[in-house]
């Protein structure tokens, strides 16, 4: 019954749209930019944009029945960047993650409440092609979905585990640092030294004679070698260029783009992982290092106007022996999406898609799976769209079933 009510609200809102576009929406311009010199070096430019979701939680045995229905602020955030000359460029990037009934508070002091900064850097070109910038950035290391826009996503969201160390050493997928970025040729790259934090989510102590790494080298380790960590992307444009003028990578370019990309990238934190070697205190620190290759295609169909896109990734993950908390685990990952743009001669265009990713770990048996089904509705390309999406996520036999609706704007 639930997914027959998502349907219908979900068609009501296409024949809704399918009025309002007929009324005449503007196309998108690329945010709100503020020229401070008449041939534009020197601008302010402002971006702005909201996903708000109704997630319903299906039952995931005959022992458990509930059925859960919950709105959801997933993000709403603002960025805004300055062109100072033609060699420097300040970047700030603001906003909330995940408001809802749990993290709402009577007074909206609580911490669940609370904007808070994911960028601010400044940045200094050596060259046209190469530059260098420190601050709270987001030039990450190893794949392209550890540096995924949440603007242009083609699945709802993006895969959790390949956002391999939020707050684990960063603050929501960002690392407080030193970055530097730039291409030859085809050939893109970005490197980084940052600070680890050192009170990430893994707040556990070791335990004397435990087979199992903790997360914790910048707290609990006394070496300079645990406060940083090293991370680097590298990436072989084969057709098409993509931009790197700013970090985030794009999800699909609804067939606006030819692309065939291979990438690689590492992350590294020397004595990251610590175990407890002695009552007295003796702690052992571990290599913590995690790699992956990756590949992103995406093309427009002949005439058609259709396009394809594919996205796929192999990870590997030792934060540590046998670490396993929360999302995160010493082991592997395989990821991949597909989707399938339809041709359309209205602004109103649909876009199926389906992903799967399997991640095993070192300390647990069972590898957790999810696959995901999903339906894009584009009113306006990304800037205005709806989103169905289901999901299924198992682990031995533990699991859980999710059908989100999601909606987003950006301006």
């Amino acid at each position: 019954m639930i997914k027959i009510i998502y349907f219908i609200a979900f068609l009501y809102l296409v024949a809704l749209a399918e009025n309002i576009q007929a009324q005449g929406s503007p196309d998108y311009s690329g945010g709100f930019k503020i020229k401070l010199k008449d041939d534009g070096s020197k601008y302010i430019r402002i971006i702005s944009w909201a996903q708000i979701q109704v997630n319903t939680t299906l039952p995931s045995s005959v022992l458990n029945t509930n059925t859960q229905v919950a709105f959801n602020l997933r993000r709403a955030r603002v960025l805004m960047f300055s062109q100072i000359t033609d060699k420097f460029l300040i970047l700030v990037h603001f906003g909330q993650n995940s408001l809802n009934a749990s993290t709402m508070s009577p007074t909206g002091k609580g911490a669940g409440s609370q904007l808070f900064f994911h960028d601010v850097w400044a940045q200094y070109s050596l060259h046209k092609n190469h530059t260098i910038g420190a601050g709270l950035h987001y030039f990450n290391g190893i794949s392209r979905l550890n540096n995924q826009s949440t603007l242009n996503m083609m699945t709802m969201d993006n895969n959790r585990q390949s956002w391999a160390t939020i707050g684990l050493t960063d603050q929501f997928a960002r690392h407080l640092g030193l970055f530097g970025k730039g291409s030859f040729g085809q050939f893109q790259y970005r490197l980084a030294v940052n600070n680890a934090a050192n009170n990430g989510l893994d707040a556990r102590d070791p335990v004397l004679n435990s087979d199992e790494a903790v997360y914790g080298g910048s707290r609990l380790i006394n070496d300079i070698s645990a406060n940083f960590t090293y991370a680097g992307y590298f990436e072989y444009q084969l057709f098409e260029k993509e931009s790197n003028f700013l970090p985030y990578k794009v999800g699909t370019y609804m067939g606006s783009k030819k692309l065939l990309n291979i990438g690689a990238g590492f992350f590294l934190h020397p004595n990251g992982a610590v175990q407890l070697t002695d009552t007295l205190g003796g702690y052992q620190g571990e290599l913590v290092n995690i790699f992956a290759v990756d590949v992103f295609f995406e093309t427009p169909l002949g005439e058609t106007n259709s396009a394809l896109t594919a996205y796929g990734t192999f990870q590997l993950n030792n934060y540590g022996k046998n670490y396993k908390y929360s999302a995160y685990g010493s082991g592997y990952m395989a990821y991949g999406h597909v989707g399938y743009l339809f041709a359309s001669a209205k602004k109103v265009r649909f876009q199926p898609y389906v992903s799967f990713a399997t991640n095993g770990y070192d300390a647990v048996q069972d590898n957790m799976n999810v696959l995901g089904a999903g339906l894009n509705c584009y009113l306006s390309g990304h800037n205005s769209k709806l989103t169905l999406e289901y999901k299924h996520q198992s682990q031995g036999t533990i699991q859980s079933n999710l059908i989100s609706l999601q909606a987003m704007i950006y301006l």
